[in-house]
């Protein structure tokens, strides 16, 4: 008998489909006075961070969630999940030809699809070689960025397209690799974290508990390393010594706002930062430390209070389908005016579609189809009666 779905986990996927919502839309500074807005500082970086967690979560409930599937029945898995990725690439693709050259919102979804396929390999591990990697991956991975900048070509849009992928392939793969908004090497990090999260227990208090907790534990060690060695340590001198092309005020946009596109080579005190999109080891592990305990907490009340939850929880399960939807309604650019309005009308919106959707046929529709063709993918590895598991 198939086990309801955890209303957490959908939960907290549908609070970092909000965040999304509101960096593409709200402003990140307050006009008056200039000062960083609070969504900005809750959502910047870490939205996209725990979509990738959940990413993973999801890859380990479809490949056996505890028990890892096996011999044919992981093979079969995992041409489902190369089904997934090459749709979510496409589709990726597809929306970004119909956005502005200067975009209103940077589309994760082809980099989602790149995700899937480096998750590949991993699917059959066990919880804790796969929390191993994750860490030995948000040390490697920025490091790896960062020797290679010189030697990559710059990216020469935000949103990869599908002209750029056939006329210039090789920076569009290094782009969604290690240059772009969200590069797959670095965010491979949540996935691996989020396919072990999806290995354990998921629906015991205590687990819940140590999700919470381990998560707020690790985001406070990763700010907390920044604000010693940067902060106090004589760091930032470091930075600004390294790097005298930028100023004091842009060093802080840095630290603020993130790189434009990439950090600078300059020293690896740059390692330390934790701002958005900067994809350094502080970052990676503040976002999956803040990502972590954002899941641990949505599960434990979604244990009580589930039903408070479905604007959220409907939300974040057919998070595909509405992203779509929002990033095709921001093409329109009619969204700078009033804001505050039209986050109000995404955010609504989307909730009340996708409660009415999932009481009258369940699964969101590009989830459906997805699925349905994921589905066939599995179907021609896996024959009748020889099922293994």
């Amino acid at each position: 008998m198939k086990k309801p779905r955890l209303v957490g986990v959908d939960a907290a996927r549908g609070l970092a489909l909000l965040g999304m919502f509101s960096i593409h839309i709200l402003p990140a500074w307050d006009p008056e006075t200039y000062e960083v807005t609070l969504q900005w500082q809750l959502f910047a970086g870490r939205a996209a961070a725990l979509f990738a967690l959940l990413a993973g979560v999801g890859l380990a409930f479809s490949t056996g969630a505890g028990t890892p599937h096996r011999g044919r029945t992981m093979t079969a898995d995992r041409v489902g999940v190369l089904v997934r990725a090459v749709l979510i690439t496409v589709l990726g693709l597809l929306v970004n030809q119909v956005m502005p050259e200067d975009p209103p919102a940077y589309n994760i979804l082809i980099y989602y699809g790149v995700f899937f396929l480096l998750a590949i390999p991993f699917l059959h591990l066990p919880a804790r070689t796969l929390f191993v990697l994750a860490g030995v991956n948000a040390v490697l991975a920025p490091v790896l960025m960062q020797s290679l900048r010189d030697a990559l070509p710059e990216m020469e849009t935000y949103n990869p397209t599908i002209t750029g992928v056939l006329t210039d392939p090789g920076t569009v793969l290094s782009q969604v690799l290690l240059t772009g908004t969200y590069p797959a090497f670095p965010y491979l990090t949540y996935l691996l974290a989020g396919i072990a999260i999806g290995r354990l227990n998921l629906r015991s208090l205590h687990v819940q508990g140590r999700l919470l907790v381990a998560g707020l534990i690790l985001a406070l060690a990763a700010w907390l390393v920044y604000w010693v060695l940067i902060l106090q340590a004589g760091g930032y001198d470091q930075l600004m010594s390294s790097t005298p092309s930028l100023s004091h005020e842009q060093i802080d946009e840095i630290l603020i706002w993130g790189p434009d596109p990439v950090l600078p080579d300059t020293t690896w005190w740059w390692m330390l930062i934790p701002g958005p999109h900067t994809n350094t080891p502080i970052a990676i592990l503040y976002g999956l430390g803040s990502g972590t305990a954002v899941l641990g907490a949505f599960l434990l009340i979604g244990r009580k209070s589930g039903a408070w939850l479905l604007p959220l929880s409907a939300a974040g399960s057919m998070t595909l389908t509405l992203y779509t939807a929002h990033l095709l309604a921001l093409a329109a650019m009619v969204h700078y005016e009033v804001p505050m309005l039209w986050f109000l009308i995404h955010a609504g919106g989307a909730a009340v579609f996708a409660v009415a959707w999932q009481r009258a046929y369940g699964q969101g529709p590009l989830e459906r189809a997805l699925a349905r063709t994921a589905g066939a993918g599995r179907g021609l590895v896996l024959t009748p009666g020889r099922r293994e598991d």
